[in-house]
């Protein structure tokens, strides 16, 4: 009875908030947006290169609110990749995360401070259901201190290239949320600021990185400590997973990845969907209430299946026509063919594939004065081919390292093996010669 009650509920806000939706929206009145999007800002990116399809106030800095947690993953992660902590580790609850986590107005699971949780017990909280007493618990058996965490949060986000953020704490809630006992640093009323692009490039690393994210943020719904007085529901707050028990907004392809939303942050959500071999993700900031998140997150994954494609822009053994070979000192040959490693593709706008000119980006250590040097081994890496695009829309990519990271690879087609001194003594003679009878012309 009680699940058809929160269902029946349920589907009545639906109905009021699609009602509404057609009334005029004052407090974001038709954003000055291609499409036309109720929320403070966007972006939308494909999710293996890094390339941007669509932003709109992307750089703008906002409240993340509990996407913050896809960073506090990214740290989880690393740290089990290391062998600092492991899945089945169990670890202790500090008095403050007690605390933190008895408070049911915000998202939590109950702990008790006289047990042992695992790693992977918290991490599925957090993940699935945000709780924030065991986020922060996380953090502490990380870093030994929310305190250390955040630093390490910063100095990660600095890594990744991101900008426009600061994180004052692991879990997205505003500082006044905690008790009086927020990290040191960082002030009492502080809440984490990042932008749609900060965010969408940690979602970006985190899928990137740890794929294995979504084997969790994809489960619609999962009980704590099944079978235990402290047993508990968890549904998954993206209720566009199919499966979810709201049922509301199901979309085929979402598996991740997180929402957020305080009071000053407004509603936010950052979706990943796959459909068509194409994987997307998508970033809506502070909309005006959970349901439009989904809605405009629905809009722009929409957008994106529906007006582009993942394309085979280059095949392997790829060379740009004209210039096919390079040239080479000290080599048997004095050329040697340049080819791309591996077939190169990209999500781009529906018949937009000739609006992308190569250019070869070559490694500076491997090519001088505008030669190779031999001795030269077949694949070896010569550098890379940058795209420019031709094209009306160019948004670029989420940072430069990463479009560099996914240009195609342009290896030697063939070796060149070194030429003997008698053969590099007559080539230098015949050099001479023929630069001196130039000179007299």
């Amino acid at each position: 009875m009680k699940g058809l009650l929160k269902k029946s509920i349920m589907y009545m806000l639906v109905s009021l908030f699609l009602l509404t939706a057609v009334l005029p929206h004052e407090a974001l009145a038709a954003p000055a947006n291609t499409l036309g999007l109720k929320a403070e800002s966007a972006i939308l990116v494909d999710a293996d290169t890094g390339r941007i399809l669509y932003q709109y106030k992307q750089d703008a800095p906002l409240h993340p609110a509990s996407m913050t947690k896809m960073m506090t993953e990214y740290l989880l992660f690393e740290a089990i990749k290391e062998n600092k902590i492991s899945w089945d580790q169990e670890t202790s609850i500090s008095d403050f995360v007690y605390q933190i986590s008895q408070n049911r107005a915000l998202s939590n699971v109950p702990l008790r401070k006289d047990q042992k949780y695992t790693v992977r017990e918290l991490y599925e909280s957090m993940a699935i259901y945000s709780a924030n007493g065991s986020t922060i618990a996380l953090a502490e058996l990380i870093a030994g201190s929310e305190t250390n965490f955040v630093k390490m949060m910063n100095e990660k986000g600095a890594e990744m290239g991101l900008t426009d953020f600061k994180f004052v704490n692991s879990t997205g809630l505003n500082n006044e949320d905690l008790l009086g006992q927020h990290p040191e640093g960082t002030d009492g009323n502080e809440e984490n600021v990042m932008s749609a692009k900060a965010t969408a490039t940690l979602a970006y690393h985190l899928l990137k990185d740890y794929p294995e994210v979504l084997n969790t943020s994809s489960i619609p719904v999962k009980k704590f400590r099944e079978g235990t007085t402290d047993e508990i529901q968890m549904d998954n707050w993206n209720w566009m997973i199919p499966g979810t028990m709201y049922g509301v907004y199901d979309y085929p392809g979402v598996d991740g990845l997180k929402t957020g939303s305080t009071d000053l942050g407004g509603n936010s959500f950052t979706a990943t969907a796959k459909k068509n071999d194409m994987r997307i993700i998508a970033v809506i900031m502070k909309t005006s209430s959970k349901l439009e998140r989904f809605a405009e997150t629905k809009r722009l994954l929409d957008y994106a299946f529906n007006n582009f494609e993942k394309k085979e822009l280059f095949p392997a053994g790829y060379s740009i026509e004209g210039n096919s070979t390079l040239p080479v000192v000290k080599g048997k040959e004095k050329n040697v063919g340049v080819v791309t490693r591996d077939p190169f593709t990209m999500i781009i706008k529906k018949g937009e594939e000739d609006q992308f000119e190569p250019s070869y980006d070559l490694d500076p250590a491997v090519l001088k004065d505008g030669s190779l040097t031999a001795p030269l081994e077949k694949d070896q890496v010569m550098g890379s081919i940058a795209l420019t695009y031709k094209g009306e829309e160019d948004y670029g990519y989420l940072t430069e390292a990463i479009r560099i990271m996914n240009e195609p690879v342009i290896v030697t087609a063939s070796e060149v093996k070194k030429a003997n001194w008698l053969v590099l003594l007559f080539r230098a003679i015949g050099e001479f010669f023929s630069g001196l009878l130039k000179s007299n012309k």
